[in-house]
C-alpha cells in the first residue's frame, strides 16, 4: 500500500512557475513509477509526465514539453513536477500517481491539487 501526498498548488499568473510536491508512504518507493496527472474542468484525466523508479528515464506530454520536469528524490520518499512558463491552459486538478513495477497501469493516486493559471 502507498499513500500519496500532494502540495504546492496554486494560483498564478500565465508565465509563472509553481513546484509541485507529493510524498510517498511506505519503503520500497524506489521500486515505483511515479507520474503526474491532471484533469482540467469537464475534460479526461491526462498523464503529463512519468519517471521510473530509479529516476533514469522520464516521459512529457507534448503540452508540457519544455516548460515542465519531473524529478524524485528517493531518500525522501518525494516526487516533484517544477512548472515553468505556465498558461492558462494548464489549469487543473494534478493528481500524484504510482505504478508499481509489475502493472501496467498506476495503482495509487494522491487526493490532488488545484492549479490556477490566470491569463
Amino acid at each position: 500500500q502507498v499513500q500519496l501526498t500532494e502540495s504546492g498548488g496554486g494560483l498564478v499568473q500565465a508565465g509563472g512557475s509553481l513546484r509541485l510536491s507529493c510524498a510517498a508512504s511506505g519503503r520500497t518507493f524506489s521500486s515505483f513509477a511515479m507520474g503526474w496527472f491532471r484533469q482540467a474542468p469537464g475534460k479526461g484525466r491526462e498523464l503529463v509526465v512519468s519517471i521510473t523508479g530509479s529516476g533514469g528515464s522520464t516521459f512529457y506530454a507534448d503540452s508540457v514539453k519544455g516548460r515542465f520536469t519531473i524529478s524524485r528524490d528517493n531518500a525522501k520518499n518525494t516526487v516533484y513536477l517544477q512548472m515553468n512558463s505556465l498558461k492558462p491552459e494548464d489549469t487543473a486538478v494534478y493528481y500524484c500517481a504510482a505504478r508499481s513495477a509489475l502493472s501496467a497501469i498506476y495503482n495509487y493516486y494522491g487526493q490532488g491539487t488545484q492549479v490556477t493559471v490566470s491569463s
